[in-house]
């Protein structure tokens, strides 16, 4: 019995290292994502929209926003930081935005990445009155801001 306690504790512990790992999933705030994560930190400073970008980030006033991405992914890692330098830049007012990062597997706690189907990181939804209006998936076709109005 005792052979057997130790063997089930030996095989456990790869698990437990696993769940160390683990990429962080949940809602998150830009203050903490640029602090703790050095990669965003580093597009966010490196990228300088352009004038014509930022003026475009205004059609997004009184919209919702809803971004999912993970903390783990190289796309998100370029368009997150992207964004949150654009929404800072044009000081547009939006109704509401939420920072959702989602783990390996897409999904968080909360079910916001269920609820919004996301298949790809990172997932960009402008909605209004809950509508959503526009999607970018992964990499915009044009810039960021561009992608994001379209049709707006």
């Amino acid at each position: 019995m005792f052979k057997q306690l130790i063997l089930l504790c030996a095989l456990s512990m790869p698990l437990l290292s696993c769940a160390a790992d683990a990429p962080f999933s949940g809602g998150i705030t830009t203050d903490v994502l640029l602090s703790d994560y050095d990669k965003f930190n580093e597009q966010y400073k490196a990228f300088t929209p352009t004038a014509q970008d930022i003026a475009l980030m205004q059609k997004l006033e009184g919209k919702e926003l809803i971004v999912l991405f993970g903390t783990w992914c190289h796309d998100s890692e370029r368009e997150v930081p992207r964004l949150i330098k654009l929404l800072d830049e044009s000081k547009v007012q939006l109704a509401s935005i939420k920072y959702v990062a989602v783990g390996y597997n897409k999904q968080d706690d909360a079910g916001i990445a269920l609820a919004n189907d996301l298949q790809y990181t990172p997932t960009f939804i402008v909605k209004q009155n809950g509508k959503e209006l526009v999607r970018v998936i992964e990499k915009p076709s044009g810039t960021l801001a561009q992608d994001l109005t379209k049709g707006l």
